[in-house]
């Protein structure tokens, strides 16, 4: 198959790149493959909203950027920070544009705040912000005719010179496997597109849904494209416990910006001890205090206190949070909700220039597979969406530049040659992946999540080796099988986490080892 861009990921960064490339060049072939359906991406799970300076009278974007830079800690690229929060602005209006529909009141668009902002810049649709944004852009994708969606394919590796014996140091498209028949297609293009999200399924508590695998950092990675920051992990402070139907349910930090408190097992509020921001100090700080606090008691979570949040307040803005913890039987109006902290989002990533180029020319990463320096060592509440706005933006510009280029020719792509894999037949040891996958989320967990210590990072790398190995023979061995891909790729973003966390020897934003306290 060749088509003229390849986009890996029907996220909001996808599906708003791709919607770019439709809108300014309808001549140009454009393939979106979705590892699920493509309602099933981390975008749809998004609860708070868009962090965007909308009203200019209390709020300014030097306030928006500072806000960003105190969160970082340090670790942001201020040029980029100021072009993100800049053109905000700009790109949710196109969004609402394209059918996206935000909360408003009757001066303009309602605002809520949380944790680090100096002032309400939260655009949102309820509690399902990302949900809305996900089916307005399914909406707008679908009314392009020269955009193919193909759902149920997952990246297994990216096409480089290493398959095709040039000398171009370019990615021409990637080999993706056909969930249901189990079968690896090449897709030759002249741009490809990662847009592949995180990889929070490393962790046993995530708030990622399950396909959250990092796909596009191993396939990355495998094509020896520079990884930057992984040990930044951001953890959402408060996620229901216990997990509903398998999933780890995110209560949204807007709930805290409305008011809701957090209290230990013996009933105190414990937030002002650790900052004076309390419940909204930034999700690193958030996150620590409330594992301290599981850490001297004697159960596994602490509690969200939402009782004194006016009740049809709540009913209105958090419909998705009180019918999910109806489902444990808790009513938040009137019981406590027991919460953890969970691993959420992923602030490093595939190093980008300011466009949204990797190293490797013709591929482009974008969203949470990045890193772009926004989020430096800890990322701001809702600055995600908008950075995947703002650098969808920029990535389809410049391929549009790129692709009208010095390119490989049209026959180049035709003979770029099929997968050569293991077309062994699928035998018992497949039925290892899921307990070598549990065993992975054990060991990051314990070893590699909140609090690290040096000699915890020392076996936890010694204990991934022999997952590496089962693994790697599993691979050569049998037929690729989805199951195969995932585990290749939990494997090898967890084995980049640890030694990158090795090499740090400060404590700075949500990355915290206590060997490191002087």
């Amino acid at each position: 198959m060749i088509t003229d861009i390849l986009v890996i990921g029907s996220g909001i960064s996808g599906l708003t790149y791709a919607i770019k490339i439709g809108e300014q060049n309808p001549e140009l072939q454009l393939t979106i493959i979705s590892k699920n359906n493509l309602l099933e991406t981390n975008t749809r799970y998004a609860q708070g909203g868009i962090a965007v300076v909308s009203n200019f009278q209390k709020d300014s974007y030097d306030k928006h950027i500072e806000d960003t830079l105190i969160a970082g800690a340090g670790k942001c690229d201020k040029e980029v920070v100021k072009f993100v929060v800049e053109e905000g602005h700009e790109r949710l209006q196109e969004l609402m544009d394209w059918g996206t529909q935000f909360d408003k009141k009757e001066k303009g668009l309602h605002l809520t705040k949380e944790g680090g902002h100096s002032e309400n810049r939260i655009v949102h649709h309820k509690d399902r912000t990302g949900l809305e944004i996900q089916e307005s852009l399914i909406r707008k994708i679908k009314t392009f005719p020269n955009i193919s969606l193909l759902e149920n394919h997952t990246l297994v590796d990216l096409i480089t010179d290493h398959h095709t014996g040039s000398l171009n140091k370019r990615c021409y498209g990637a080999y993706v496997i056909q969930n249901l028949e189990q079968e690896i297609i090449r897709i030759s293009s002249k741009i490809t597109v990662l847009s592949t999200g995180g990889a929070g399924q490393l962790f046993s508590h995530t708030t990622n849904p399950l396909n959250a695998t990092g796909d596009g950092l191993g396939a990355a990675y495998r094509a020896k494209v520079l990884m930057k920051a992984l040990p930044f992990v951001q953890f959402h402070p408060t996620a229901l416990y216990p997990k509903i139907e398998g999933n780890t349910f995110l209560i949204s930090e807007a709930v805290r910006g409305e008011g809701g408190i957090l209290v230990n097992s013996q009933g105190e509020r414990f937030m002002l001890k650790y900052d004076p921001h309390a419940e909204l100090a930034p999700r690193d700080i958030v996150a620590r205090s409330i594992a301290n606090e599981i850490l001297k008691s004697d159960q596994e979570y602490v509690y969200l206190d939402c009782r004194n949040i006016n009740k049809q307040d709540f009913i209105n803005q958090f419909p998705t949070i009180l019918k999910n913890c109806k489902k444990i039987d808790l009513n938040p109006l009137i019981n406590l909700i027991p919460v953890i902290p969970a691993a959420h989002y992923f602030c490093g990533g595939i190093q980008v220039n300011p466009f949204g180029e990797t190293m490797l020319k013709g591929l482009y990463a974008i969203g949470e597979c990045s890193y772009t320096g926004l989020h430096g060592a800890n990322r701001l509440a809702s600055n995600s969406l908008l950075e995947s706005l703002v650098f969808s933006h920029r990535a389809a510009l410049n391929s549009l530049k790129e692709i009208n280029g010095n390119l490989p020719s049209k026959e180049f792509y035709e003979n770029v040659p099929e997968w050569n894999g293991a077309q062994y037949i699928y035998d018992e040891k497949i039925s290892a992946i899921e307990k070598l996958k549990k065993d992975l989320q054990r060991i990051m967990a314990s070893k590699v999540g909140i609090f690290k210590t040096s000699e915890g990072l020392i076996k936890a790398e010694s204990e991934l080796k022999e997952i590496f190995l089962k693994t790697k023979d599993i691979y050569n061995e049998n037929k690729l099988t989805l199951e195969v891909c995932e585990l290749r790729n939990m494997v090898s973003v967890a084995y980049l986490m640890i030694k990158q966390s090795q090499e740090l020897k400060e404590n700075i934003g949500v990355f915290y080892n206590h060997d490191n306290v002087a």
